[in-house]
């Protein structure tokens, strides 16, 4: 069986989770042939699990340089994901891109662009699309049966992080190290559902918490409002510390809602569309009831495994990969107008002025805190699924 010969940048939370699921199997053509992080102890974790056969580097640059793999998956911190991608593309190697594609949307353009050059495969590691309830969301929507969307409603607060996992890092939730927390961390997989999904909305006003329950310099807790190109409202709840938290995606449509709760998609139908029903309606207090079901889907939630299998099949056999690379921009355009209009403290129109956007970004930069102190790795098994 022909293999994607890989080198992963990055061996830490996520670069080891997927290293574990290539050793177990899960991806059947794919192989690791190289490996890099700047941290000894972590690139002695990799001589002990991958064996001699495989490449062991400190630099991102000298894994790309060395001829050792045809594809990379970048998984370092954030500001270094489009540099890295931007020399694989170079040196002819595919890129697979841990999320966020970046921290400001002007570098990942420059990245982009760089891919498309390039002619080679690039994707975004958007493993949330795989699940079945949001893959059978974007079917219903964009099938039209339900018409235009009204609303959007989404409290995402169930990815809860204590103060240690803060404090795991000395780049995690600075400005200088990261470039933001919970919007540009663990967001991006729900900003970037909610584009594919809804669109990306025009308006956007947010109201970001920074170090509101932790130690910490970023944003830990988001209430952002939206308005869409058709009218369309929406909200976004978004934080680190509810506990138990919620994860539920209310869309109100012309002819219905759908409603996302955990692990279950729920439809209200109309048999009218309401837009229609208002304005033909004779009785003031007229009502058009709904009809309830669950929706079936096919179950399948592949996560991180689907989408490696699919940049394997993109590279191999030219089959659709789940997330093409250029897509990342659209989620983190999402992520910086909400910050930009919090530190403006006004509502931001999309597209926004990006060099407002990094201008404004680097006075926080400015006044980062170096932090010390060894670095913590966690298993990241079990962590993705709806909650």
């Amino acid at each position: 069986m022909q293999k994607v010969k890989l080198g992963i940048i990055g061996v830490g939370n996520m670069g080891s989770g997927h290293i574990g699921n290539i050793l177990s199997g899960a991806t059947p053509e794919v192989e690791v042939t190289a490996v890099a992080d700047r941290a000894e102890s972590r690139r002695a974790w990799a001589r002990e699990r991958l064996g001699a056969g495989v490449k062991i580097f400190a630099e991102g640059s000298e894994l790309i340089a060395s001829g050792t793999c045809e594809a990379v998956i970048i998984a370092v911190p954030h500001y270094q994901h489009p540099g890295l991608a931007v020399e694989a593309f170079a040196h002819g190697l595919h890129v697979m891109c841990e999320k966020p594609a970046g921290v400001y949307t002007k570098q990942v353009r420059e990245m982009n662009e760089a891919a498309e050059k390039s002619g080679l495969v690039f994707g975004m590691m958007f493993n949330q699309r795989t699940n079945h309830v949001y893959r059978k969301m974007h079917e219903l929507v964009n099938s039209g049966e339900l018409g235009a969307i009204k609303r959007v409603n989404w409290i995402i607060t169930n990815w809860y992080r204590a103060q240690s996992y803060y404090d795991s890092g000395n780049w995690r939730a600075t400005w200088a190290g990261e470039g933001g927390g919970v919007l540009l961390n663990q967001c991006p997989h729900q900003l970037d559902l909610l584009q594919w999904i809804c669109g990306l909305p025009v308006k956007v006003q947010a109201f970001c918490h920074y170090g509101k329950w932790h130690h910490i310099e970023v944003e830990d807790d988001v209430t952002a409002y939206m308005e869409f190109e058709n009218g369309a409202t929406g909200v976004f709840v978004t934080s680190t510390a509810d506990l138990p938290g919620t994860n539920r995606l209310e869309l109100t449509m012309e002819r219905g809602k759908l409603v996302c709760d955990g692990e279950k998609l729920e439809l209200y139908k109309l048999d009218v569309n309401e837009r229609e029903f208002c304005f033909e309606a004779e009785n003031g207090f007229a009502y058009a009831e709904p009809h309830y079901s669950i929706v079936e889907t096919d179950g399948e939630n592949p996560q991180h495994i689907g989408v490696l299998n699919a940049f394997a099949g993109k590279i191999l056999h030219g089959t659709p990969l789940v997330a093409e690379g250029r897509e990342g921009i659209r989620g983190l355009t999402l992520s910086n107008a909400m910050h930009l209009s919090s530190w403006l403290n006004r509502m931001v129109e999309i597209p926004f002025d990006e060099d407002l956007y990094y201008e404004e970004l680097q006075k926080r930069v400015a006044t980062s805190q170096a932090k010390s102190g060894e670095a913590v790795y966690f298993s990241t098994e079990g962590t993705y699924g709806t909650r």
